[in-house]
Protein backbone atom coordinates (compact mmCIF):
# COMPACT_ATOMS: atom_id res chain seq x y z
CA UNK A 1 0.00 0.00 0.00
CA UNK A 2 1.30 3.46 -0.92
CA UNK A 3 2.34 5.60 2.09
CA UNK A 4 -0.19 8.31 2.94
CA UNK A 5 2.26 11.19 2.66
CA UNK A 6 3.37 10.47 -0.91
CA UNK A 7 2.07 11.93 -4.17
CA UNK A 8 2.96 11.34 -7.82
CA UNK A 9 4.42 13.97 -10.14
CA UNK A 10 5.36 13.65 -13.79
CA UNK A 11 9.07 14.13 -14.30
CA UNK A 12 11.56 13.96 -17.17
CA UNK A 13 14.18 11.26 -16.76
CA UNK A 14 17.35 11.16 -18.83
CA UNK A 15 19.42 8.00 -19.14
CA UNK A 16 22.32 8.34 -21.50
CA UNK A 17 20.84 9.83 -24.67
CA UNK A 18 17.26 8.77 -23.90
CA UNK A 19 14.68 11.13 -22.43
CA UNK A 20 11.26 10.05 -21.17
CA UNK A 21 8.31 11.35 -19.15
CA UNK A 22 7.48 9.11 -16.20
CA UNK A 23 5.54 9.36 -12.92
CA UNK A 24 7.70 9.71 -9.81
CA UNK A 25 6.77 9.55 -6.13
CA UNK A 26 7.64 12.55 -3.97
CA UNK A 27 7.19 13.39 -0.29
CA UNK A 28 4.43 15.80 0.67
CA UNK A 29 5.68 19.01 2.30
CA UNK A 30 3.16 21.40 3.83
CA UNK A 31 2.98 24.18 6.43
CA UNK A 32 1.77 23.19 9.90
CA UNK A 33 0.79 26.21 12.00
CA UNK A 34 0.59 25.82 15.77
CA UNK A 35 -1.85 27.99 17.73
CA UNK A 36 -1.21 28.14 21.47
CA UNK A 37 -4.10 29.37 23.65
CA UNK A 38 -5.66 31.04 20.64
CA UNK A 39 -2.51 32.82 19.45
CA UNK A 40 -0.49 31.89 16.38
CA UNK A 41 2.89 30.70 17.64
CA UNK A 42 4.90 29.18 14.78
CA UNK A 43 4.63 27.58 11.36
CA UNK A 44 6.68 24.50 10.63
CA UNK A 45 7.23 23.03 7.19
CA UNK A 46 6.66 19.34 7.67
CA UNK A 47 5.23 16.09 6.43
CA UNK A 48 1.62 16.65 7.56
CA UNK A 49 1.03 13.21 9.08
CA UNK A 50 0.75 13.29 12.89
CA UNK A 51 0.72 17.08 13.01
CA UNK A 52 -0.92 16.98 16.45
CA UNK A 53 2.05 15.00 17.78
CA UNK A 54 4.41 17.42 16.07
CA UNK A 55 2.76 20.32 17.88
CA UNK A 56 3.00 18.60 21.27
CA UNK A 57 6.61 17.62 20.73
CA UNK A 58 7.59 21.08 19.54
CA UNK A 59 6.03 22.70 22.63
CA UNK A 60 7.81 20.19 24.86
CA UNK A 61 11.13 20.78 23.13
CA UNK A 62 10.76 24.54 23.54
CA UNK A 63 9.96 24.28 27.23
CA UNK A 64 6.34 25.42 26.93
CA UNK A 65 4.98 22.28 28.58
CA UNK A 66 6.42 19.33 30.46
CA UNK A 67 3.41 17.04 30.82
CA UNK A 68 0.26 16.25 28.88
CA UNK A 69 -1.64 17.05 32.06
CA UNK A 70 -1.06 20.73 31.22
CA UNK A 71 -3.04 20.36 27.98
CA UNK A 72 -6.75 21.15 28.18
CA UNK A 73 -7.45 20.61 24.48
CA UNK A 74 -5.62 19.51 21.36
CA UNK A 75 -7.15 19.23 17.93
CA UNK A 76 -6.48 19.74 14.26
CA UNK A 77 -8.85 22.57 13.30
CA UNK A 78 -8.29 22.00 9.60
CA UNK A 79 -5.49 20.71 7.45
CA UNK A 80 -2.29 22.44 8.51
CA UNK A 81 -3.70 24.11 11.64
CA UNK A 82 -3.21 22.63 15.11
CA UNK A 83 -4.74 24.25 18.18
CA UNK A 84 -3.35 23.57 21.64
CA UNK A 85 -4.83 24.97 24.83
CA UNK A 86 -2.80 24.89 28.04
CA UNK A 87 -4.00 25.44 31.59
CA UNK A 88 -1.46 28.20 32.11
CA UNK A 89 -0.45 30.75 29.47
CA UNK A 90 3.16 31.10 30.59
CA UNK A 91 5.19 34.28 30.34
CA UNK A 92 7.58 32.43 28.04
CA UNK A 93 4.76 31.61 25.64
CA UNK A 94 3.57 35.21 25.67
CA UNK A 95 7.07 36.43 24.86
CA UNK A 96 7.16 34.19 21.79
CA UNK A 97 3.87 35.27 20.23
CA UNK A 98 4.50 37.09 16.98
CA UNK A 99 7.89 35.47 16.43
CA UNK A 100 6.48 33.46 13.57
CA UNK A 101 9.12 31.29 11.96
CA UNK A 102 8.79 28.96 9.00
CA UNK A 103 11.27 26.10 9.12
CA UNK A 104 11.57 22.47 8.10
CA UNK A 105 13.99 21.90 10.96
CA UNK A 106 16.85 20.88 8.66
CA UNK A 107 18.72 24.17 8.69
CA UNK A 108 18.50 26.26 11.82
CA UNK A 109 16.03 23.86 13.37
CA UNK A 110 14.00 24.88 16.38
CA UNK A 111 14.05 28.58 16.90
CA UNK A 112 13.34 29.43 20.54
CA UNK A 113 15.83 27.43 22.63
CA UNK A 114 18.77 29.09 24.36
CA UNK A 115 22.04 27.19 23.93
CA UNK A 116 23.74 29.02 26.79
CA UNK A 117 21.00 27.93 29.18
CA UNK A 118 21.45 24.36 27.97
CA UNK A 119 25.20 24.51 28.57
CA UNK A 120 24.44 25.14 32.23
CA UNK A 121 22.27 22.02 32.50
CA UNK A 122 23.21 19.33 34.98
CA UNK A 123 24.74 16.11 33.62
CA UNK A 124 22.32 13.22 33.28
CA UNK A 125 22.49 10.30 35.64
CA UNK A 126 21.78 6.71 34.68
CA UNK A 127 23.58 3.53 33.75
CA UNK A 128 21.84 2.52 30.52
CA UNK A 129 23.94 0.12 28.42
CA UNK A 130 23.38 -1.84 25.20
CA UNK A 131 25.54 -4.01 23.00
CA UNK A 132 27.04 -2.76 19.76
CA UNK A 133 25.09 -5.43 17.90
CA UNK A 134 21.81 -4.23 19.37
CA UNK A 135 22.61 -0.62 18.44
CA UNK A 136 23.17 -1.67 14.84
CA UNK A 137 20.00 -3.79 14.87
CA UNK A 138 17.95 -0.79 16.01
CA UNK A 139 19.24 1.27 13.08
CA UNK A 140 18.37 -1.58 10.72
CA UNK A 141 14.88 -1.75 12.21
CA UNK A 142 14.54 2.01 11.71
CA UNK A 143 15.34 1.59 8.02
CA UNK A 144 12.90 -1.29 7.64
CA UNK A 145 10.05 0.87 8.93
CA UNK A 146 10.86 3.84 6.68
CA UNK A 147 8.08 3.41 4.08
CA UNK A 148 8.01 7.03 2.93
CA UNK A 149 11.79 7.10 2.55
CA UNK A 150 11.76 3.88 0.53
CA UNK A 151 9.09 5.37 -1.73
CA UNK A 152 10.63 8.82 -2.19
CA UNK A 153 14.08 9.11 -0.57
CA UNK A 154 12.87 12.48 0.72
CA UNK A 155 12.42 12.15 4.50
CA UNK A 156 14.20 11.50 7.77
CA UNK A 157 13.24 8.83 10.29
CA UNK A 158 13.31 8.83 14.08
CA UNK A 159 12.37 6.27 16.69
CA UNK A 160 12.20 5.73 20.43
CA UNK A 161 13.53 2.42 21.71
CA UNK A 162 13.67 0.65 25.05
CA UNK A 163 16.96 -0.95 24.03
CA UNK A 164 15.30 -4.08 22.70
CA UNK A 165 12.83 -2.87 20.10
CA UNK A 166 11.36 0.27 18.58
CA UNK A 167 8.38 1.65 20.53
CA UNK A 168 7.45 4.72 18.46
CA UNK A 169 8.47 5.59 14.90
CA UNK A 170 7.94 8.68 12.72
CA UNK A 171 9.08 10.09 9.38
CA UNK A 172 9.22 13.72 8.31
CA UNK A 173 11.05 15.98 5.87
CA UNK A 174 12.81 17.51 8.89
CA UNK A 175 14.92 15.45 11.26
CA UNK A 176 13.90 17.82 14.09
CA UNK A 177 10.23 17.38 13.20
CA UNK A 178 10.55 13.59 13.22
CA UNK A 179 11.98 13.66 16.74
CA UNK A 180 9.37 16.17 17.92
CA UNK A 181 6.66 13.78 16.69
CA UNK A 182 8.24 11.05 18.81
CA UNK A 183 8.33 13.41 21.81
CA UNK A 184 4.67 14.30 21.22
CA UNK A 185 3.62 10.66 21.16
CA UNK A 186 5.48 10.06 24.44
CA UNK A 187 3.59 12.97 26.02
CA UNK A 188 0.22 11.86 24.67
CA UNK A 189 0.64 8.26 25.82
CA UNK A 190 2.42 8.98 29.10
CA UNK A 191 5.59 7.10 28.19
CA UNK A 192 8.68 7.98 30.23
CA UNK A 193 11.79 8.75 28.19
CA UNK A 194 14.45 8.61 30.91
CA UNK A 195 15.43 4.98 30.21
CA UNK A 196 14.93 5.15 26.44
CA UNK A 197 17.09 5.59 23.32
CA UNK A 198 16.61 7.86 20.32
CA UNK A 199 17.48 6.36 16.94
CA UNK A 200 17.73 8.72 13.97
CA UNK A 201 18.59 8.70 10.30
CA UNK A 202 19.78 12.30 10.41
CA UNK A 203 22.72 14.40 11.54
CA UNK A 204 23.12 14.68 15.32
CA UNK A 205 23.39 18.46 15.65
CA UNK A 206 23.30 20.47 18.87
CA UNK A 207 19.54 21.06 18.54
CA UNK A 208 18.89 17.32 18.41
CA UNK A 209 21.19 16.74 21.37
CA UNK A 210 19.39 19.39 23.43
CA UNK A 211 15.99 17.91 22.65
CA UNK A 212 17.25 14.59 24.00
CA UNK A 213 18.84 16.17 27.07
CA UNK A 214 15.55 17.84 28.04
CA UNK A 215 13.96 14.37 28.00
CA UNK A 216 16.86 12.87 30.02
CA UNK A 217 17.72 10.50 27.18
CA UNK A 218 21.16 9.02 27.73
CA UNK A 219 21.89 7.51 24.32
CA UNK A 220 21.44 8.69 20.72
CA UNK A 221 22.22 6.50 17.72
CA UNK A 222 22.30 7.65 14.09
CA UNK A 223 23.36 6.52 10.65
CA UNK A 224 24.76 10.03 10.14
CA UNK A 225 27.40 12.22 11.80
CA UNK A 226 27.38 14.38 14.92
CA UNK A 227 28.64 17.96 14.95
CA UNK A 228 31.40 19.42 17.12
CA UNK A 229 28.97 21.29 19.40
CA UNK A 230 26.75 18.25 19.88
CA UNK A 231 29.84 16.25 20.92
CA UNK A 232 30.89 18.94 23.41
CA UNK A 233 27.38 19.12 24.86
CA UNK A 234 27.06 15.34 25.05
CA UNK A 235 30.39 15.08 26.84
CA UNK A 236 29.38 17.62 29.48
CA UNK A 237 25.83 16.28 29.86
CA UNK A 238 26.86 12.61 30.19
CA UNK A 239 25.10 11.52 26.99
CA UNK A 240 26.45 8.87 24.64
CA UNK A 241 26.52 9.79 20.94
CA UNK A 242 26.80 7.05 18.33
CA UNK A 243 27.14 7.98 14.66
CA UNK A 244 27.70 6.26 11.32
CA UNK A 245 25.92 3.14 12.62
CA UNK A 246 25.80 1.21 9.37
CA UNK A 247 26.22 -2.42 8.47
CA UNK A 248 28.63 -3.88 11.02
CA UNK A 249 30.33 -0.71 12.28
CA UNK A 250 29.60 2.37 14.36
CA UNK A 251 31.49 5.29 15.88
CA UNK A 252 31.14 6.21 19.55
CA UNK A 253 31.90 9.89 20.15
CA UNK A 254 31.19 10.30 23.86
CA UNK A 255 30.84 8.13 26.97
CA UNK A 256 31.74 4.90 25.20
CA UNK A 257 31.04 2.79 28.31
CA UNK A 258 27.34 2.62 27.42
CA UNK A 259 28.10 0.54 24.32
CA UNK A 260 29.40 -2.87 25.34
CA UNK A 261 30.82 -5.69 23.25
CA UNK A 262 28.50 -8.47 22.09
Amino acid sequence: MEPKQVIEKMITRIRGTEREMIPDRVTVEAPVTIYLNGNELVTLLATPEKSDLLALGFLRSEGLLTSYDQVTSLHIREEGLVEVELKDDTNLAKSLYGKRTVTSGCGKGTVFFNVLDSLRSSPLTGSLKITAGKALALVESLQDKAEIFMATGGVHSAALSDGEEIIFFCEDIGRHNAIDKIIGECLLKGVSTEDKIIVSSGRLSSEILLKAAKLKIQLLISRAAPTSLSIELAESLNITLVGFARGKRLNIYTHQWRIIND
